[in-house]
This record gives C-alpha cells, structure tokens and sequence, in this order.
C-alpha cells in the first residue's frame, strides 16, 4: 500500500524555522516526483516546492524563494522542507505528494498524497 506521512509541524514563533519531512512506505521515491503543497483556510492548495525524480530538479514558489529549501535522501525514502523565516502567512496544513516520474509542481499532476502537518507561525 502506498503511503506518505508528514511529520514535523508545529507552531512557530516569525522568524523561526521547522524541517517538515515527508516519509514513504510501499513505494520508492526514486521515481517520483514529490511536492510540498499548503493550504490555509479559505484558500486554494498551492504549490510550495517540489523536487522530480532522481537528477533532483527543483521548482520553489516565489512566495517563499530564499526561506524554504526541498531536498531528498532516497536512501531514506523520504523528502523534506526546511523552513527558515517563517512568516504568520506562510501558516497552513502542509502536504506532501507524489508523482511517478513526474517534473511539474501541478498539484493536479500529483497521485499520491499525505493527510498533512499543520504549520503555525504566530507569536
């Protein structure tokens, strides 16, 4: 079975930094693209980060380009997201998600998806 777990939420002070990691079981994300997606309430999930498959492409959404870096260790099978200058906006559930060979950050591209880490950034 095919799975991912986000851990590594929390509540934040601005400024402050988490690293989100997103782990896999049932598959290996060699060959996957995988995303980090975000959603506040009352907004639409958008696309953070994402890395494709193994020669590490990344795309980093302007909104957080400088702050937030994706990167993964397949012989961890797992993708993470270090999060520095966290700001009271940058507060929402975070997903992960993959995409068999894929190279997009489309969230509509993505097959697989975890059940999200709550992000707050707030003093």
């Amino acid at each position: 079975q095919l799975q991912l777990v986000e851990s590594g939420g929390g509540l934040v002070q601005p400024g402050g930094s988490l690293r989100l990691s997103c782990a896999a079981s049932g598959f290996t994300l060699h060959y996957y693209a995988i995303g980090w997606f975000r959603q506040a309430p009352g907004k639409e999930r958008e696309g953070v980060s994402c890395i494709s498959t193994s020669y590490g492409g990344t795309y980093v959404a302007d909104s957080v380009k400088g702050r937030f870096t994706i990167s993964r260790d397949n012989a961890k099978n797992t993708v993470y997201l270090q999060m520095n200058s966290l700001k009271p906006e940058d507060t929402a559930v975070y997903y992960c998600a993959a995409d068999f060979y894929g190279s997009s950050c489309a969230k509509d591209e993505y097959d697989y998806w975890g059940q999200g880490t709550q992000v707050t950034v707030s003093s």
